[in-house]
């Protein structure tokens, strides 16, 4: 498989919501044909470099679909896409536009787990966070009772550096990320 690859200084999980805004021609282009064909783009963090001009990235990443777009006040694209499967790449070429397409390949769904009794609060912590931070996040299916859902949003959301973010993305441990969870929550508290 082959898709348009799309560095951020993001991490997108499968079931998560990305707000962005494209000025860059070949992201402009790139949303074209996504939308068009209705097919997919890779969302990878940053290793070195920044959003506009090239970067290197990590690996692993998440397809993206986009669900909506709007053209903004400010004469910029306004996309929103969600996350879908995870992948990683194999290769990767940058076109003469700037735009990178990678060979990849999905990786497993994260199985679902039942969220275990000791973490059984945080769906209420998370339904509140989630309806304060309003559009973005009220359409979104929720699904507070899968371990994997519940920690992959928490990861989203909380202010957790890139690189654990990533290493959160590549694990398909949700029982470790409920606890990276629960550890950030509680150091809050005190």
């Amino acid at each position: 498989m082959r898709v348009p690859l799309f560095p951020l200084n993001t991490v997108l999980f499968p079931g998560g919501p990305l707000p962005l805004r494209i000025f860059e021609p070949r992201y402009l282009q790139m949303v074209s044909d996504c939308v068009k064909d209705d097919a997919p783009f890779g969302v990878l963090l940053i290793r070195a470099g920044g959003e506009v001009g090239p970067a290197t990235t990590h690996d692993v990443g998440t397809l993206a679909r986009i669900i909506d777009w709007y053209q903004g006040s400010d004469g910029l694209l306004g996309v929103t896409a969600i996350g879908e499967q995870r992948f990683r790449v194999l290769s990767s070429e940058r076109q003469a536009d700037g735009l990178s397409r990678g060979r990849i390949e999905l990786l497993p769904d994260e199985p679902v787990v039942p969220l275990p009794e000791e973490y059984r609060g945080m769906p209420n912590i998370l339904a509140g966070v989630l309806d304060d931070l309003g559009r973005l996040y009220e359409s979104l299916e929720r699904h507070m009772d899968d371990a994997a859902w519940v920690s992959s949003r928490f990861v989203e959301i909380l202010p957790l550096d890139l690189e654990t973010k990533q290493q959160c993305l590549e694990s398909c441990d949700s029982l470790e990320r409920l606890r990276i969870v629960q550890e950030l929550l509680y150091s809050t508290r005190r």
